[in-house]
C-alpha cells in the first residue's frame, strides 16, 4: 500500500519534521533519513534526524550528514507537526524514540511511513510502503522526483547509500534500481570510494574479532531440512570494534555453502541478543523472524532475543524446525 500523493503533500506543507531511522541503523535507513530530511531542510523546513540507539552514530555513516541534521534521541522532542519513519517495519523497531509515534498522532500530528519491509504493520497516518522495492532509499528517491528535487552530489550519494548496500552490492538490483545508480553516479557519486567506505574499510581489531567469532561458528547441515550455520558475539567481542564491524559478521558467515541459512546472535546487553538471518533461496526468513517477534526481508530478516545463548539458539532450531 502506498499513498504517494498524500505523502507529497505533506511534504510540501512541512515546516518542522522529525525523521526517525530504526535503532542500530544500516546505510539503508540513515541514508534515507538523510536525503529526505535534507531536501526538506533545503525547502526551508526545521528537520532533525535521529534513532534510538546506539548512542553514537556508526562512524561509516557519519560522512552522509552533509547539513549537520542528526541529533541524539535525548534532543528529539516529544511530539512533531510531522514525524517521518524510515526503513522500520514497525513503531518497536524504532526503540525508545516509538513513543514519538503516539505522542504525535495523539498530538493531532501527522506520521508518515516510508519502508519496504513486507512485515510492516502501517502503524502512521500515512504511508509509502512497498515491499517490492529493493531498498527504503529507492522510495525516497521516488519522493525526491515527485518534490520536483533534483539529486545533486550530496543527496546521490546518502541515497546511492542504501541501495548498495540493502541489494548486496547490487547482487539483488532490478533493471530500475541500475537506473537510479546511473542517475546517481551521473549526479557525482565515485561508487568504488562509496562502497569501500560502507562495507569494506575496517580497522585491525576486526580481524582478531572475527577470528574469535568465526572460531566459534556450527554447522547443523540438517535442521529444518535445511543447513544452517550460525555464530554468536559476545559484548567483550563488539567492545573491541565498531558496531559496523559487528553487523559485518553475517556477510561472512552467509558464504558457507552447506547452509541455506546463516544466523549470527549478536550481544547488546547481558542476556539480550539481536539476531541477524540471511537464506539462500527457498527458506524465507522474514517468517522465521516473525515467528520469533521480528520481521524484515526473505532473503535478511532479524529479532531481538533474551536469556542464556544456549536458550536462544535452541529457539531458532525449534522454530526452524516447524
Amino acid at each position: 500500500m502506498s499513498d504517494l500523493d498524500g505523502a507529497i503533500e505533506l511534504l510540501r506543507a512541512a515546516t518542522d519534521v522529525t525523521l526517525l531511522a530504526h535503532v542500530n541503523p544500516d546505510a539503508d535507513a540513515l541514508g534515507s533519513a538523510l536525503a529526505l530530511g535534507l531536501a526538506l531542510h533545503r525547502r526551508g523546513a526545521n528537520v532533525r534526524v535521529s534513532f534510538g540507539e546506539p548512542d553514537k552514530v556508526p562512524e561509516t555513516l557519519l560522512p552522509l550528514d552533509f547539513a549537520g541534521l542528526l541529533v541524539p534521541a535525548s534532543e528529539v522532542p516529544a511530539t512533531a507537526p510531522l514525524v517521518i519513519a524510515l526503513d522500520s517495519g514497525s513503531q518497536q523497531r524504532l526503540g525508545q524514540l516509538g513513543d514519538r509515534v503516539t505522542n504525535t498522532i495523539n498530538a493531532g500530528g501527522q506520521v508518515l511511513v516510508v519502508d519496504h519491509h513486507a512485515s510492516n504493520t502501517y502503524y502512521g497516518t500515512h504511508h509509502v510502503v512497498d515491499e517490492h522495492a529493493v531498498a527504503t532509499a529507492a522510495l525516497v528517491a521516488a519522493l525526491l522526483d515527485a518534490l520536483g528535487v533534483e539529486l545533486d552530489e550530496q543527496l546521490a550519494k546518502c541515497i546511492y547509500a542504501g541501495l548498495v548496500t540493502d541489494t548486496g552490492s547490487f547482487r539483488r538490483a532490478n533493471p530500475e534500481t541500475h537506473q537510479l545508480a546511473a542517475r546517481l553516479l551521473a549526479a557525482g557519486v565515485n561508487p568504488d570510494e562509496t562502497a569501500r567506505e560502507l562495507m569494506e574499510a575496517h580497522p585491525f581489531a576486526w580481524l582478531p574479532m572475527l577470528s574469535s567469532v568465526l572460531g566459534r561458528a556450527v554447522l547443523n547441515p540438517s535442521v529444518g531440512g535445511h543447513g544452517l550455520v550460525y555464530t554468536y558475539v559476545t559484548l567483550e567481542d563488539a567492545a573491541a570494534v565498531r558496531p559496523e564491524e559487528v553487523e559485518s559478521v553475517v556477510d561472512i558467515v552467509r558464504t558457507t555453502s552447506e547452509a541455506e541459512v546463516a544466523a549470527v546472535f549478536k550481544a547488546v546487553a547481558p542476556d539480550e541478543w539481536t539476531v541477524s538471518l540471511r537464506s539462500v533461496s527457498t527458506v524465507d526468513v522474514k517468517d522465521i523472524a516473525v515467528a520469533l517477534g521480528g520481521g524484515g526481508h526473505r532473503r535478511a530478516a532479524g529479532y531481538t532475543a533474551y536469556g542464556p545463548i544456549t536458550s536462544v539458539i535452541e529457539a531458532l532450531l525449534t522454530t526452524l524446525s516447524r
